[in-house]
């Protein structure tokens, strides 16, 4: 990583979030944490 302050940085990592958040917060509720855990890891690994 370089200094404080390059938005560089961490791009890919918020582009990675923010389609988790587009692709499955809008669509779906959860009960519990372990079913949104699941939720994210299945549509990770769909990939």
């Amino acid at each position: 990583m370089s200094g404080k302050g390059n938005c560089y940085d961490n791009a890919a990592v918020e582009t990675f979030f923010k389609t988790i958040e587009a692709a499955l917060n809008c669509r779906n509720t959860w009960d519990t944490r372990r079913q949104a855990e699941i939720a994210i890891l299945d549509y990770i690994n769909g990939f």
